[in-house]
């Protein structure tokens, strides 16, 4: 199934300033349950910044929106 499908709709995260994609991640990983799994460091899972693709090392600013996904495969 989708992270969508697991995880649901929007959610909001609050994070201390500076915070970066791979501890907006860890953050969601530590609610446990479809979340741990969901985004597990074992999981191939990509990130967009506002629409952007981002690195987990990409900061981010209050307002942004933060989205998780599988990769992509092409047939």
């Amino acid at each position: 199934a989708s992270l969508r499908e697991k995880l649901g709709e929007a959610d909001t995260l609050t994070l201390p300033d500076g915070a970066t994609v791979g501890q907006a991640r860890d953050a969601l990983m530590a609610r446990g349950g479809v979340h741990a799994e969901a985004l597990a460091r074992s999981r191939a899972v990509r990130a967009a910044v506002n629409q952007k693709m981002a690195a987990e090392t990409a900061a981010l600013a209050d307002g942004d929106e933060l989205a998780f996904f599988p990769p992509v495969t092409g047939g």
